[in-house]
């Protein structure tokens, strides 16, 4: 059974920085991307960042220049750097993983969510 553990949520002040883990584990036999979703109250799930296996990255346009994904391929691992933090950025973080199982089709895999709160 595959499972995303997420860390790294918190509460932090305007200007402050954080960062996320999400650790994959279980009988996995690929993984082609991951990345982090976030959803405000009242909002829907939007993408943040993303990251392929060969290395490729994709940031939401309210993002860029402040935070910054990267992955452990050994260790099946994503992170997200934020940095500059605002309080729009409050939202619940998701992990997201698009892998393929051992014995099972590939399809997407979603982590439990933690909480990011900007305020002063």
């Amino acid at each position: 059974q595959v499972q995303l553990a997420e860390s790294g949520g918190g509460l932090v002040q305007p200007g402050g920085s954080l960062r996320l883990s999400c650790a994959a584990s279980g009988s996995i036999a690929n993984i082609y991307a991951m990345g982090w979703y976030r959803q405000a109250p009242g909002m829907q799930r939007e993408l943040v960042a993303a990251t392929t296996s060969a290395g490729s990255t994709n940031y939401a346009d309210s993002v860029k220049g402040r935070f910054t994904i990267s992955r452990d391929n050994a260790k099946n691992t994503v992170y997200l750097q934020m940095n500059s933090l605002k309080p729009e950025d409050t939202a619940v973080y998701y992990c997201n993983a698009d892998l393929k199982p051992f014995y099972a089709r590939r399809r997407d895999y979603w982590g439990q969510g933690t909480q990011v709160t900007v305020s002063s």
